[in-house]
């Protein structure tokens, strides 16, 4: 990268800044209560996400790259600064797992999505990676994603973009098919290590880190720098955490089967500073209108940050 690009980086930054630096919260928390629409069971544009997240309390919003890329980012970026809200984590717009074609196809539109994304202020990027494969064993499988993840990384770099990995823990998924594939932390910083891009790292899911056996301590180890987004959830009452099914889930703080104290306090000590969306997969939730469905969110993940500290 020449000098001029790094001023126009740093440049961009300091301008994200402006958009998505959190003020002080309660408990001295810096994450923020996340509102991403498709993860409750709503269908909503840019606009319409950024009116329901400032109705209904939360306090940062999903972008859309392809739709900032298409409609322009300003009318958005003022509405999301009128509403005192943030940018949460985009949605990565290549699939790590398709086909070679698709994959190029995506990879090829990347350029354009990330400039658009970062022109609005957004500075971080998710996707999940999945835990299991028909066809490749865990050798090949972790090849292919180091090499794609290598590609992406520097499109993403190169715009001042962060992703965010996120490895899915539960055993219903990674003993589904022929091969198992990348489904803890451990094994996701191995993979992102072996990537080598240092604007890549983690997506936690209080699901996933659960259904891991995983700790608070496990999260302590982390940095802020680790850590590019974060889920909050909790699941049914009554089934063995072996034998739970990954899309049917709770709202957070609901059953406490899942320890959300133990996981935002984990989270706090690490000053983990970026969003933390519900994704509770919940059919009950999903047959909400989308003003109830929003309520129920908010109010739930209010009660879990209240546990914090």
């Amino acid at each position: 990268m020449n000098p001029p690009r790094r001023q126009f980086i740093r440049a961009g930054l300091a301008m994200a800044a402006a958009v998505t630096v959190p003020g002080c919260r309660a408990a001295g928390r810096k994450f923020t209560i996340a509102f991403v629409p498709g993860s409750i069971g709503i269908e909503a544009d840019q606009g319409r996400s950024i009116e329901l997240a400032s109705k209904h309390g939360f306090e940062s919003v999903e972008p859309f790259g392809t739709q900032l890329l298409k409609e322009g980012s300003g009318r958005y970026v003022d509405a999301l600064r009128a509403a005192d809200l943030q940018w949460a984590a985009a949605r990565l717009p290549v699939s790590l797992r398709a086909d070679d074609a698709v994959f190029q196809g995506g990879l090829e539109e990347l350029p354009a999505v990330s400039r658009a994304l970062r022109g609005a202020g957004v500075t971080r990027v998710g996707t999940a990676i999945s835990s299991y494969s028909e066809e490749l064993n865990y050798l090949d499988n972790f090849k292919l994603h180091t090499n794609r993840l290598r590609e992406v990384g520097a499109v993403l770099e190169d715009h001042g973009l962060r992703l965010g990995l996120e490895y899915l823990g539960t055993k219903r998924l990674w003993t589904r098919s022929r091969h198992a594939f990348v489904h803890s932390m451990a094994e996701c910083l191995q993979l992102i290590g072996e990537a080598g891009r240092p604007n890549i790292g983690v997506v936690i899911d209080s699901w996933h880190w659960w259904t891991a056996r995983e700790t608070a301590k496990d999260i302590t180890k982390l940095t802020n720098s680790q850590v590019v987004s974060a889920d909050l959830n909790d699941a049914p009452a009554g089934i063995e955490r072996d034998d739970q099914y990954d899309n049917q889930r709770e709202l957070p703080a609901t059953t406490g089967m899942i320890d959300a104290k133990a996981f935002l306090d984990a989270l706090l000590q690490i000053g983990y500073d970026g969003p933390i969306r519900a994704e509770p997969f919940n059919q009950r939730l999903d047959d909400m209108d989308d003003d109830s469905a929003c309520q129920a969110t908010s109010a739930a993940m209010k009660k879990a940050f209240d546990l914090v500290g």
